[in-house]
Parts: C-alpha cells; sequence; structure tokens
C-alpha cells in the first residue's frame, strides 16, 4: 500500500481547515473590555477608572507580587511630597502580596504624573510613582510570573549560553555514535519535523506580537489566559501554537517510545529538545530585527524537503503493514512487496 501525495494533500487540507475554524471561533469569542456606549449612566469617577484601567491594564483591587528585594512606600499624600515636605516609608519585600489601593494623576509632577497607592495589610500601605511600581512588581498570576522570569534579559543571555554549550556538546554526541536525530538522521515518523516547526513558528509569532503587537501582549501580560477563545485574535493564534507543541509533544513521546529502544529513544527526545531550544532563542530573536521571517521560510523549507526526500516512508508492507522506505522484501516478516 503507497501513502501518495493525494493522502498527504488531504491531510493538509484537513489541518488548514481546522486551523480556519479555530481563527474563526477566536474572533468571535474575544470581548474587549472597553467603556459601554451608556456612559452617561457612570460617574466621572467610574469613567475615569475605565479610561485607566483600558490604558494601563490594571486598576483598583489589582492585586501584585513584589519580585524586587524590596519597595518603600511614602505613606503621605502625593501633594506633600511634591510640596517637599517631611515624609515617612513603610517597606514592603520580595514575594509579599500588595493591592492597589488608589490611583491619583497629578499632572505638575515632572517625574511621573501617576501615582499608585499599594497596601499589603491594614497596617502596612503607602504610594509610589507607578514607572518604579511596576518594574518592582508581577502581576499575582502564576502566567505572568513566568512570563516576566523569562522576559528578564540577565536569565536569558544564561539560559542562551547553557542550551548552545548543552545542544553542541548533545549534537557532538549524537553525531559520534551516528544516533538518529531529527532532519538529518531521523526516524520515520513526522511528528518530531512537526514539532520543531511548531517551535520556530511560535518564536517567530511570539516576537511578532512583541514587535507588532505589544498592547495585545502588555494586556495578556496583565490578564492572563490559556484558553484561545477569550482574548485577542493574535494572542489566540499563540496560544493555539503553545497547546499545539504540548499535544504534539506527548505524540512525539509515544511514537518515538515505540520506534526506538528506550536508550536511543531518551538519546533521541534530547536531540530534539536541543533543536527545538535552539529554534526558539534564533528566531525569537531574530525576528526582533526582521531577518526571522525569510530565515523561518528557509527553515520551513529545509525541514519538509528533508523528511519528505530522505525519511518518510511512503509505503506499508501489505502482509504485516510495517512502514517501507522502498518497495520490495519487508525487513520485519521478509514478505515481497511489488
Amino acid at each position: 500500500m503507497q501513502i501518495t501525495d493525494k493522502h498527504i494533500q488531504r491531510l493538509l487540507r484537513a489541518v488548514l481547515c481546522l486551523t480556519a475554524v479555530s481563527l474563526l471561533a477566536v474572533g468571535c469569542h474575544y470581548d474587549k473590555a472597553a467603556i459601554p456606549e451608556t456612559a452617561e449612566e457612570y460617574s466621572q469617577k467610574q469613567l475615569d477608572s475605565m479610561r485607566f484601567a483600558d490604558e494601563h491594564y490594571y486598576s483598583v483591587n489589582y492585586n501584585f507580587i513584589v519580585k524586587a528585594d524590596s519597595i518603600n512606600l511614602i505613606r503621605q499624600q502625593p501633594e506633600e511630597v511634591m510640596g517637599r515636605m517631611m515624609t515617612d516609608t513603610v517597606t514592603v519585600y520580595r514575594h509579599d502580596h500588595i493591592a492597589v489601593a488608589e490611583i491619583r494623576i497629578i499632572p505638575t509632577d515632572s517625574i511621573d504624573s501617576v501615582w499608585v497607592q499599594v497596601a499589603r495589610d491594614q497596617e502596612t500601605f503607602g504610594w509610589q510613582h507607578e514607572t518604579s511600581l511596576l518594574l518592582s512588581v508581577v502581576p499575582d498570576d502564576p502566567i505572568s510570573q513566568f512570563i516576566s522570569t523569562f522576559s528578564d534579559t540577565h536569565l536569558l543571555i544564561f539560559l542562551i549560553v547553557i542550551s548552545l554549550i548543552s545542544v553542541a556538546y548533545l549534537m557532538r554526541t549524537i553525531f559520534k555514535r551516528n544516533a538518529k536525530i531529527v532532519h538529518f538522521n531521523d526516524i520515520n515518523s513526522f511528528y518530531p519535523t512537526l514539532l520543531a516547526i511548531i517551535v520556530a513558528s511560535s518564536a517567530t509569532l511570539y516576537a511578532s506580537i512583541r514587535t507588532f503587537s505589544p498592547d495585545a501582549w502588555q494586556h495578556f501580560y496583565y490578564h492572563p489566559t490559556l484558553n484561545p477563545f477569550n482574548t485577542q485574535p493574535v494572542i489566540g493564534m499563540f496560544l493555539v501554537s503553545v497547546w499545539a507543541i504540548f499535544i504534539v509533544g506527548l505524540a512525539v513521546i509515544d511514537v518515538v517510545r515505540n520506534i526506538l529502544p528506550t536508550g536511543e529513544a531518551l538519546l533521541y527526545l534530547c536531540g530534539l529538545a536541543g533543536v527545538c531550544a535552539v529554534n526558539y532563542i534564533i528566531f525569537s530573536i531574530s525576528t526582533l530585527y526582521f531577518i526571522g521571517y525569510p530565515m523561518f521560510a528557509a527553515y520551513l523549507y529545509f525541514a519538509l524537503r528533508m523528511y519528505f526526500t530522505r525519511f518518510r516512508c511512503a509505503y506499508i508492507c501489505g502482509n504485516c503493514g510495517a512502514r517501507m522506505s522502498q518497495k520490495g522484501r519487508c525487513p520485519e516478516c521478509g514478505a515481497m512487496n511489488e
């Protein structure tokens, strides 16, 4: 039995249709928080609060966690600080949970017109400029904390260096042992190639969102979700790709476990993880400088061409069902296939 190009085209059409339906669903379910049309029903203070939340992505009662070593909060009112009156401070420390108690706009403040009062408890509260405060806190949500951690420049540089060293050593070991590795000495399954492509496309999309739609990313950072149908379309596409990485990753583990012995399977999965890490680093950084797009197109062509011309088993044994790269005697049962 031959796996023809017609079968592949049908599969690709099915995937495209499913993707299109998902994107349409994303577009239909997003409901951006905005100022209602019946604005006359709200007081001026409420309207100002809604405008502030729409522009700054948080409002009164929003919860943060302190990520800096400490933050000094001023107990006195902002007007007293600007009048150079005597003030005292109270300190909150790393991992403290704080909530926004009040927000005040002081147009005459040359440093920052937005003052935010936060409170840890009834005795510990005070004011701080918004710019200083936001540099020292992270939204009280695991997804936001994950994003903040992996957006840290020093940590990112450290991870890049460690990843490149680890991948170089791993690749040397794999090629020295002539072991299986995605793209170069692959197994007869498309899932590993698909996973590497999805990671590269996700990294490219992530960098594109940060470049061309920073407001959408900021809104997602302050109000994160794992539901791709309850956010902006571009963020929904990114979340779909993240879920695809998880699902395809599980499929890869199952396929590799069934094709390779345990030791070789573990080495193959480590090599695949290294390739995915390099893909993420290269495309998330290069896309920020716009060279990532032609690089991704070239990588997509390379990955698909390598698999379909060198590693795809286009035939199945009519006797035992084993995959075969060419017609002839089956390597599993010995039956002839013409």
